[in-house]
């Protein structure tokens, strides 16, 4: 399970939890703009706007997980399990598989204006990258610094949602969980106020009763409900530390600890990467369920105009600053 979120300071931040019991050997991956993407049913994009984002690189092909281009677009795909539909293939639409979806808009696309055209041709394809490589259902997240939304391919078809929080996370479906909200209304930062009766003297006894009622438990309506209360009443700094760090806390709020949540057989799902991604500069950061520092990939730093997916295996040992060595 997952949750991902875009946030605006001075930059815009896009990034993410990956919440799973098991790692596929992601990377950091910056594509350059001459990677070759092939695809199963369109004309090859020889030539596209550069991108950067975590990914499994398949033979020189990122499979990304999110990612954001040099134009500042950002995708992330998210478990839909139960509700994600794929398609057979339409003539007259443009059939893509959902492992290309990322690559094709963020290949062509500078902003959510330019997704919105392109999603009224898309058809999403059952096909899926291989055998060992089969399809996830997904939705997905696509945010520029102005507008954010979220795209589902469900049995009715592909819908469009205008996404006013800049949050998602997993079932049931955006609307339904946009309609969650409206059970949280009376939550609040203040000090709460005795609603409950005026013949009774009640009285606060902790900070923070105001939000008594927000969900805590790991469920994926039950952390969009937190991410959305968390990043709505959020307040931060505009430099880059103050945002990258605050970011990194929006997405603790929700992060999955191991032992919560047991898949079976030893199994416990937890969130094996949280990312942020400065759209603006192109700055890609991240930590791991075992490194707590954050490390940072800057895409401007690479050649853009190679044909070459360069990689950075993710540092996962903890990195611990001794303040006392030596002494």
């Amino acid at each position: 399970m997952c949750t991902a979120i875009s946030f605006r300071t001075k930059d815009h931040y896009f990034g993410r939890n990956l919440d799973y019991e098991l790692s596929y050997g992601e990377q950091v991956a910056v594509t350059p703009r001459r990677v070759p993407f092939p695809f199963r049913k369109m004309t090859n994009m020889n030539e596209h706007y550069a991108m950067i984002g975590m990914a499994t690189v398949v033979d020189n092909y990122p499979l990304y997980y999110e990612a954001t281009n040099e134009k500042g677009l950002s995708i992330a795909g998210l478990l839909f399990a139960g509700n994600a539909d794929y398609k057979p293939a339409v003539e007259g639409k443009d059939n893509i598989t959902p492992f290309e979806l990322i690559p094709w808009l963020l290949g062509q696309c500078k902003n959510i204006k330019e997704v919105r055209g392109k999603l009224e041709k898309i058809n999403l394809v059952n096909i899926p990258f291989s055998e060992r490589y089969p399809l996830s259902p997904l939705h997905w997240l696509m945010a520029d610094r102005e507008e954010c939304i979220t795209v589902e391919s469900v049995k009715e078809g592909l819908w469009v949602y205008d996404n006013p929080v800049g949050v998602l996370t997993n079932n049931p479906t955006f609307d339904m969980q946009m309609f969650e909200l409206n059970r949280y209304m009376a939550l609040t930062t203040e000090e709460p106020k005795n609603t409950f009766s005026s013949e009774i003297g009640l009285e606060t006894y902790s900070r923070g009763m105001g939000a008594i009622g927000l969900p805590g438990d790991l469920s994926s309506t039950s952390r969009f409900v937190k991410a959305v209360f968390t990043k709505m009443n959020s307040k931060c700094g505009e430099s880059e530390s103050e945002s990258v760090s605050q970011f990194f806390h929006l997405l603790g709020s929700v992060e999955q600890q191991r032992g919560c949540v047991h898949m079976g057989e030893g199994k416990y799902e937890i969130t094996l990467y949280s990312s942020c991604c400065n759209t603006d500069k192109g700055i890609y950061y991240y930590r791991t369920y075992e490194n707590s520092q954050i490390t940072a990939v800057d895409m401007h730093k690479e050649d853009l105009d190679g044909d070459k997916v360069m990689t950075y295996p993710l540092i996962t040992g903890q990195q611990i600053y001794w303040q006392n060595e030596g002494e």
